[in-house]
């Protein structure tokens, strides 16, 4: 954590528990992030995993996080990889960017302007998160070859002479994009595309010309921006590079202030992503 140890607020209040502590360091923690490192970015990933499994305090974090991102007029993308039978996939729609109806009246959700989705029950999944972003004017970011190690094992086989995963789901993200694509000529349905493998990016991107590619992988996963340039090839916003540990922790490389240390490295990898966009000849 970036605060100095003991640094006293209403959490640590006599009675509060683990769980009221934790929640609150976790959003002053994410906040100080953004407050830092906010003025080199276009929008905050908060991964949601890390705030659900702190249970209602956390979702509460979590909402202080996206409002506070939302303030400094960043973009939110909410890293949750929903997917599920159309009925649930709703659900996942409305908490992410709509709203629940009832009795009662509604619900409201997030409120994030994006969100990552995954494909592998099929088209019909989908289509409720598309509509539910279509009706947000939210975007929806699919996976289609992400940075792990083992994602080799599944999205690159290919079979009996068809072609390997990640390219029938880059031919899926194309065709659903066609119908949510703005006036830029770039389409609200993006795809995951790790920048752990940019070997693929040029035969991804010729896949989906119109799809904002979302590139996790750089700096602690080991992907390097200066390979990325087939992502930006069709405009200088089709590509956006998702970077967290690399900023957050660089101090421990670099020394000194936090704050600082994580400004200073957010703006060199901005400086790094614009020089790759030139590059790309957009």
């Amino acid at each position: 954590m970036w605060p100095a140890a003991g640094e006293a607020d209403a959490s640590s209040a006599p009675g509060a528990t683990v769980a009221a502590r934790t929640a609150t360091a976790v959003a002053r923690h994410c906040v100080q992030a953004i407050d830092a490192a906010g003025g080199s970015c276009v929008a905050v990933k908060p991964q949601l995993a890390c705030f659900e499994r702190l249970g209602s305090l956390g979702w509460a974090a979590l909402e202080a996080v996206v409002a506070a991102a939302q303030r400094m007029g960043l973009l939110v993308i909410a890293d949750g990889k929903r997917g599920d039978v159309p009925v649930t996939a709703l659900a996942y729609g409305q908490a992410m960017v709509g709203e629940t109806p009832g009795v009662f009246g509604g619900v409201p959700g997030l409120g994030a302007d994006a969100f990552t989705a995954n494909p592998l029950l099929g088209r019909d999944s989908l289509e409720p998160l598309l509509d539910a972003a279509r009706a947000a004017g939210a975007g929806c970011f699919v996976l289609v070859r992400t940075s792990n190690p083992g994602a080799a094992e599944i999205q690159d086989a290919a079979e009996g002479g068809a072609p390997p995963l990640h390219e029938r789901l880059a031919a899926l993200v194309d065709e659903l994009g066609t119908e949510m694509t703005g006036d830029c000529g770039l389409s609200s349905v993006g795809a995951v595309t790790g920048a752990t493998r940019p070997d693929l990016l040029a035969r991804l991107r010729e896949l989906m010309p119109r799809a904002i590619f979302l590139l996790p992988g750089v700096g602690a996963q080991g992907g390097s921006v200066e390979s990325l340039t087939p992502a930006f090839a069709p405009h200088p916003a089709a590509g956006l590079i998702a970077a967290s540990r690399s900023i957050v922790d660089a101090h421990r490389e670099r020394g000194g202030d936090p704050a600082a240390a994580a400004a200073q490295a957010a703006d060199e990898l901005r400086a790094a992503a614009w020089a790759v966009a030139e590059r790309s000849g957009v």
